[in-house]
């Protein structure tokens, strides 16, 4: 969730009294830890996970499945084990927005060994089994990583059940989403309100309705008390909602690499930005909203709505007077710009920028690239401001520029080392919707990490135009993307001087991005399916697998971890051509097919509380699923002996690349 302060926050109106001094010190701030570290050299790969968990109530008798709001409680529980077992405690623990929310990453990041990849699963079912055992099993409790709860934002959908109207949501005025569903964090209540009233209204989220055989047509929602402003709002066809809890209020599932300098930190940026929307459509988990079944099988444009605080002017609904800039995106989006100079070409859509911030930066020796990506970030105002972190140290403090950085929530995120660490310049992926199980949100992590190590090995290039990234986030989110969508992509990846030679194989070439020649300009991106991207097409593009088991054939590897990421691939692999559904599609599925589902688009308490049920019953692994599946996971349970959590301590000391 980023910068996690704590103090007294400032209401709106103060904190937008103090917007241009936060602007000054956090460019301030970033110019100062560009001078210290842009030279640093030989940092070692480090990079770790982030899952997010719902806690769930199920009430058997009643048939009702809830969000349970004792996450406050849970998350104190688990910290305090954390300090009490420094040196080998699995897990590290977070906040996260909403109430029900928990957040868990591996206690130290995970390194440059193959064998780190045969860890990761053992380690998320560590995690979620620490977080089981302070859960009551007698009372139905558990933990899921649902992507969207399907009844999210339905009545009583939390336990306890809790008054939800606006007058008493004093911070998002939602018909919905009761305030007591967020966190107590200050950070999180104090953005939900400020966003709000930066925007000037409450925010606006419509998404498609599914519209199946029953569904009304038009279909269009009433609301309680006949509200004017959501009646005003909603569209018909589409499913209406109105607080940030819609779209911070779902989990995700993220990767951070860290490079061991800034040139190679920037290359990784720039080429997993054209896999965003690819692993977006491949991990979709996300087709229902405030009960009802939707047209999109993902949670990005939901959360892209939830935290739009532009205002008017800045959505460019009226002439600008009071603001500087007609904004295109919400802070939550795909990028806006490559970083490396080989990429410059392809930024092809109009990069809206603070220019006195740009020049500030490149006057104090970055870039135009990099002065530009963060000229652009900072033309939001910072929206969560705490009275005793106003005045900082420059050189010693980074809060300022994370308040901004951290509250652009972008498909990828560049991540300078923070002050007096050792940590370095970072990459974070942060496209794809959570999976139910540990099998399969390692099989995506371990994909993603080790396509990492394949770009730098064979310095590949997937650069396409921005605007077409733009596109493909949006074909991404379409239902049943993976097996119908058509994405652009890049023709070739390797350099010219490996995919003209007469052998497709590629070869280890040098790992810096200045040191390629891709010089064949012509027709170097077409549409293709995500079956093509991952398993390539006979004369065609060769498929990011079919790269990947080239170079694993160049490294050491024992035959215990090379057996685990076989078994990840061919999950991507079977995922992409359709042969295993996807979460989404999976979900679907199971309500279409309910007994009790009328065709009408609606997924009843009692439907959602068979999904529920199902879903915990998979994750736990007494439920097999071979639609999601096959025979791949065989739900072996592992446990990750302490000594080698104290073995990676050892070799990774008070790193923490996830902060």
């Amino acid at each position: 969730m980023g910068l996690l302060s704590l103090g007294s926050p400032l209401s709106w109106e103060e904190t937008k009294k103090w917007a241009d001094h936060v602007r000054k010190h956090g460019i301030q701030q970033l110019i100062n830890i560009y001078r210290r570290l842009k030279d640093r050299h030989g940092d070692v790969l480090k990079w770790g996970d982030e899952v997010e968990y719902m806690l769930v109530v199920l009430d058997e008798n009643n048939r009702t499945a809830r969000l349970s709001l004792k996450g406050n409680q849970v998350l104190e529980q688990l910290e305090k084990r954390e300090r009490e077992s420094p040196n080998d405690y699995p897990a590290s623990w977070r906040p996260e927005y909403a109430s029900y929310h928990i957040e868990g990453s591996p206690a130290k990041p995970y390194g440059g060994l193959m064998g780190h990849f045969n860890m990761v699963e053992s380690n998320m079912r560590l995690r979620r089994e620490e977080l089981m055992s302070l859960l009551d099993k007698e009372l139905g409790e558990t933990a899921i990583s649902f992507t969207s709860f399907p009844r999210l934002g339905s009545p009583g959908f939390t336990d306890p059940q809790v008054e939800c109207t606006p007058t008493v949501n004093t911070a998002s005025r939602s018909l919905f989403f009761p305030d007591a569903a967020i966190n107590h964090h200050p950070r999180f209540r104090t953005l939900t309100r400020n966003i709000r009233e930066r925007r000037g209204e409450k925010v606006c989220i419509n998404i498609p309705v599914f519209q199946d055989k029953n569904t009304p047509k038009p279909f269009r929602e009433t609301f309680p008390n006949g509200d004017i402003e959501a009646t005003k709002a909603a569209k018909d066809g589409h499913i209406y909602m109105d607080g940030m809890g819609f779209g911070m209020g779902c989990c995700c599932l993220q990767a951070t690499f860290q490079a061991c300098n800034l040139d190679e930190a920037r290359y990784l940026y720039d080429q997993l930005t054209p896999l965003c929307p690819i692993f977006l459509a491949l991990s979709a988990a996300a087709p229902v909203y405030r009960g009802y079944l939707a047209d999109v099988d993902c949670r990005w444009n939901i959360i892209a709505g939830a935290v739009d605080c532009r205002t008017r002017e800045e959505r460019g609904l009226e002439p600008l007077k009071n603001d500087k800039f007609v904004i295109p995106k919400s802070r939550y989006g795909p990028i806006d710009c490559y970083l490396t100079p080989e990429a410059e070409k392809y930024n092809d859509i109009e990069l809206v920028l603070d220019q006195d911030i740009c020049q500030q930066l490149e006057d104090a020796g970055i870039d135009r690239l990099l002065a530009r990506h963060f000229a652009h970030l900072f033309i939001r105002d910072p929206i969560s401001l705490f009275s005793e972190k106003i005045h900082l140290n420059d050189d010693e403090e980074s809060d300022h520029f994370e308040s901004i950085q951290s509250t652009n929530w972008q498909s990828m995120r560049f991540k300078p080392p923070p002050p007096n660490s050792p940590i370095g310049w970072r990459v974070e992926f942060r496209p794809m919707d959570v999976q139910l199980t540990d099998f399969e949100n390692a099989a995506y992590v371990v994909f993603i990490v080790l396509l990492t190590r394949v770009i730098l090995s064979y310095n590949l290039n997937f650069l396409i135009p921005i605007s077409k990234v733009d596109e493909n986030m949006q074909e991404a989110q379409k239902r049943d993307a993976v097996r119908q969508g058509l994405f652009w992509f890049r023709k070739e990846g390797l350099p010219p001087n490996e995919c003209c030679e007469e052998s497709p194989q590629p070869k280890p070439v040098a790992k810096s991005y200045s040191q390629c020649n891709w010089s064949c300009q012509q027709e170097e991106y077409t549409k293709m399916s995500i079956n093509e991207i991952i398993n390539g097409k006979a004369g065609g593009f060769q498929g990011l697998v079919s790269l990947m088991n080239s170079y694993l054939e160049t490294v050491e590897i024992d035959v215990d971890t090379r057996c685990s990421v076989q078994q990840y691939l061919r999950l991507i692999q079977k995922r992409a051509s359709g042969e295993l559904m996807t979460t989404a599609r999976w979900i679907r599925a199971f309500v279409q097919n309910h007994p009790k589902y009328k065709y009408d688009s609606v997924v009843s308490g009692e439907i959602a509380y068979d999904l529920t049920k199902v879903s915990d019953e998979i994750t736990k692994g007494v439920r097999s699923c071979p639609e999601l599946f096959g025979t791949l996971n065989s739900r072996t349970k592992v446990s990750l002996p302490p000594v080698v959590h104290k073995n990676l301590r050892k070799e990774n000391p008070d790193h923490d690349i996830l902060t």
